[in-house]
This record gives C-alpha cells, sequence and structure tokens, in this order.
C-alpha cells in the first residue's frame, strides 16, 4: 500500500491523479444532482466531458502501471506516453459512445407548433379531439388537440387544422382551422 500511495503521490502520476480527483468529485455532483452535466452554458458537451474524464482514468492508469513496471524509464518519458496512450483510447471509446451522449435535444411537443395537421376524430371541442401531424422529418404522429368554443367553425374528421399552442398541463395542443 505505501508504494501505491508513493506512486500515485509523485510525479507524473500526481498529474493525472490531480485530474482524476476533479473528474470524480464532478461526476459526484453530477450523481447527486448538484450539477447538470448539460451546464455550463453550452460550453462543453456531454461527449467532451465523458472524454476528459476518460482521458483522466485511463491516463492516471496507465501511468501508474507504467511507473511500477518501467521504474527506470525516465518519468518525463512516462507522462508523455501515457497521454499520448489515454489520448488515443479516450479517444476510440469515446466515439462509440458519442452516439449515447447527443449535443442536440431530442424532439419536443413544441416542434409540432405552427404545422397543420389532420384531424382524425369525428369532433373537436375544448375537451376531445385528437389529429394526426406530419413533423418537419416526416414522420407522424397522433395528438390531443382542443379547439376554443370561440372558432365559429367546426372541426371533424378529414379537417385540416392548425397547431398553435401546446397546453403543458393538460398534454394537448390547441388547433384552429386552416
Amino acid at each position: 500500500m505505501d508504494e501505491f500511495l508513493r506512486i500515485v503521490a509523485a510525479f507524473p502520476t500526481l498529474l493525472f491523479t490531480s485530474a482524476l480527483a476533479v473528474v470524480v468529485c464532478f461526476w459526484l455532483l453530477v450523481l447527486t444532482g448538484a450539477v447538470d452535466h448539460d451546464g455550463f452554458d453550452g460550453v462543453l458537451s456531454t461527449t467532451v466531458l465523458v472524454s476528459v474524464s476518460l482521458f483522466a482514468a485511463l491516463g492516471w492508469f496507465q501511468s501508474l502501471t507504467w511507473s511500477v513496471l518501467l521504474p527506470d524509464v525516465p518519468r518525463p518519458f512516462v507522462l508523455v506516453a501515457s497521454a499520448l496512450g489515454a489520448g488515443w483510447l479516450s479517444r476510440l471509446i469515446a466515439r462509440p459512445l458519442a452516439t449515447l451522449f447527443p449535443d442536440e435535444p431530442g424532439p419536443s411537443r413544441h416542434d409540432f407548433i405552427g404545422l397543420t395537421c389532420t384531424i382524425r376524430t369525428g369532433r373537436v371541442d375544448a375537451g376531445f379531439g385528437q389529429a394526426e401531424v406530419t413533423a418537419r422529418d416526416g414522420s407522424t404522429a397522433v395528438v390531443q388537440v382542443r379547439q376554443s368554443a370561440e372558432d365559429g367553425y367546426a372541426l371533424s374528421s378529414g379537417s385540416s387544422a392548425l397547431l398553435y399552442a401546446y397546453d403543458s398541463a393538460g398534454e394537448f395542443f390547441w388547433v384552429a382551422p386552416s
């Protein structure tokens, strides 16, 4: 245990130990909800945070391993080799992971506002109605719709309507004849 602590606290492993400590603290704050991993106002994407985390962990492990297995190798060489190896491995691992952490927000119901839809129920009023809407990407969805009684035009099956607002509490769209 003493040798482990000596190596972890010595150059160059100490550099990676410090970076790993910051990374572990950050992810603990994310797990507790104190920090949002999508935070930083878009400065850092999740993919970058995962890549930096991988780099710190892999660099620490490689530096520790090189220092134990090859104690006679000059320490600057261990630092450079560990950093290059960690960079290569983290890039290799992070690329497939990037698909799991998209930087763009997923589709939202608010994306449908401003689109036309086709009514699929026999009537639409302030308490009932469904419509089919085609998203900008070509996919379709059946959504709950409501019509204000003041519109004056009754919507029925096959009618075309405009989705002009979304009610989050009721989870439906307000529609008007188009």
